[in-house]
């Protein structure tokens, strides 16, 4: 297997390439700057790439002229489009072994992991439970009916959806092109019967949310 050196305007892309790698590229980067670019880019016998998409994008932020690759020409097509994808999802089963990689990663000193994605290097199982002292009954609510948040362009309220009110204040008076919602959810005692006009107030109000949705588009 040789291993060849090309430009970056010999390879391209593969077009239909089903894997987001964008967030990745950053950790990708940060490891060829470390390490250097060990694992070469394979590409088809035109020049496309068939495994090592973020890897190319990683070498276009670095200005890089020329990256390692492998042809894979010995490859049927529908070998390339199944090993394009099989190449990304086998990775999917993999899983870190929890007992090792805390002390390994604290025999890491000079060397930034969290430049490849990791959060520090005294790593937890996330699947980990850990008792606390919290008490559901001595809890202070904080939260309240009516209560509205702006969280940059969007609002965030404690309320009822079907609540024509309700709906007024969070919307501001505005409309929106779209709304989801479900009933609220309240307790009652099981011989208490629902209030008919509650009920038909809220099936009004729902059906004035979705002519205002099929008036829109």
């Amino acid at each position: 297997m040789e291993i060849v050196e090309k430009t970056l305007s010999e390879i391209q892309p593969y077009e239909k390439n089903p894997r987001k790698n964008d967030a990745a590229v950053q950790y990708v980067e940060a490891s060829i700057r470390e390490f250097g670019f060990r694992i070469p880019i394979i590409i088809d016998k035109n020049g496309v790439i068939v495994c090592g998409h973020t890897r190319y994008k990683a070498a276009r932020k670095m200005k890089l002229e020329k990256v390692p690759c492998i042809y894979a020409d010995d490859l049927t097509e529908e070998q390339i489009r199944a090993f394009r994808i099989a190449d990304n999802k086998t990775g999917e089963a993999a899983s870190w072994d929890w007992s090792i990689l805390p002390e390994e990663l604290k025999g890491i000193k000079t060397i930034d992991m969290t430049a490849f994605g990791f959060l520090n290097t005294e790593v937890e199982d996330p699947n980990d439970v850990h008792e606390d002292n919290y008490n559901p009954e001595g809890a202070k609510r904080r939260t309240a009916a009516g209560q509205l948040w702006e969280l940059g362009e969007h609002r965030l309220m404690i309320g009822d959806s079907t609540d024509p009110a309700a709906v007024k204040n969070l919307m501001g008076g505005g409309a929106g092109g779209i709304c989801f919602h479900g009933s609220a959810v309240r307790r009652r005692d099981r011989r208490q019967k629902q209030d008919p006009q509650q009920d038909r107030t809220r099936r009004e109000t729902a059906g004035k949310h979705r002519r205002r949705y099929a008036g829109s588009r």
